[in-house]
């Protein structure tokens, strides 16, 4: 009877050992999908089991009772999180629980370029990868309204840059996270504004940021193309810009901008209208929203493109008329 029970034991060590080895062999052993890749999306709320029924619908190639209970075992299973997720051939149960529990979506991005306009951005938004649009249908109102900010302008409201985002994410985040970014980084720039700064409130210097971004060709102009505008604008002086009579004429323009347009009256039509026109017209990067409040110093009225991307910077129409001579008519 002794040696009965001896040989029980044993064998249930053996058991036991059996069933660890396979259980170590299963959670190493790659899950079989039936594509190079499958997309994974957890509801916020989904417990465990459920995550492990959503596996198995997205394609994997498992047992989601087998692959709950490792969940369970591994004492990991509640801290998986909600989010959209991107299974690769070769991904082993200790893979996956690894890339749930930590949060390791699947992230796409879209650009959003210094010096875009309104349309530019929605347009590009609009055929991110992967990126559900929301706001398709929405005109700019209601889409301003949505994002809290209703009555407000969108042109210049929205940061430009890389934003990251799950799959399947709405288009309503990136807008918010954009508007948010831009309302950091000028209220940034406006607690850095210098005294000679003419711009006397934060939505001034996003105006003229818009135009400085539009009218700068090489990055060292910057201040000097805002101090231009800043000079003309203490003065009473048009702005004379031709970016803001461009941007007036909307999907008008054919790139040609001609005599008749400089001398057509609107809002943006700073050959006509002094002062700073009603709405920035493109979205500023940080160096031109820091420009606008930060301008050079020194009395420069003019300035003329050199051809090479930089420009000639004058303080009298004397001065300007010869460096017009020399850099656009070649006398």
């Amino acid at each position: 009877m002794r040696r009965f029970i001896k040989l029980l034991f044993v064998l249930a060590l053996l058991a036991g050992a059996a069933a660890a080895g396979a259980g170590w062999w299963w959670i190493h052993r790659p899950l079989r999908l039936p594509a190079p890749s499958l997309d994974l999306s957890i509801e916020p709320g989904t417990l465990p089991r459920g995550v492990a029924q959503a596996v198995r619908d997205a394609g994997v190639d498992v047992d989601p009772r087998l692959l709950y209970a490792w969940f369970r075992v591994s004492g990991e299973g509640q801290r998986i999180k909600a989010g959209s997720y991107e299974l690769e051939r070769g991904i082993t149960p200790q893979r996956l629980l690894d890339k749930l529990a930590r949060g390791e979506e699947s992230l796409r991005a879209v650009t959003v370029v210094e010096g875009w306009n309104w349309r530019q951005l929605r347009a590009a938004l609009a055929k991110a990868d992967q990126l559900r649009p929301d706001t398709a249908k929405l005109s700019d109102a209601d889409l301003m309204k949505l994002l809290g900010r209703p009555g407000v302008h969108p042109e210049g409201r929205f940061f430009p840059d890389t934003y990251t985002y799950s799959k399947g994410s709405s288009d309503v985040k990136v807008y918010q996270r954009a508007l948010r970014a831009m309302d950091k980084r000028l209220a940034q720039a406006w607690a850095q504004r210098a005294p000679q700064a003419v711009v006397k409130t934060p939505e001034e210097a996003l105006i003229l940021a818009s135009i400085v971004e539009k009218e700068t060709g090489k990055a060292a102009d910057r201040t000097l193309i805002s101090a231009v505008f800043q000079n003309r604008l203490k003065i009473g002086m048009p702005l004379q810009t031709d970016p803001t009579v461009i941007y007036g004429l909307g999907e008008k323009f054919n790139g040609n901008l001609r005599k008749v347009d400089l001398q057509t009256d609107g809002p943006y039509n700073t050959y006509l209208r002094p002062g700073l026109p009603p709405t920035p017209i493109a979205m500023p990067g940080k160096a031109s929203l820091l420009a606008a409040v930060q301008p050079a110093p020194g009395n420069f009225l003019y300035f003329v493109a050199r051809g090479d991307g930089s420009s000639h910077f004058s303080a009298s129409l004397d001065e300007h008329n010869r460096a017009v001579n020399t850099y656009q008519r070649g006398r």
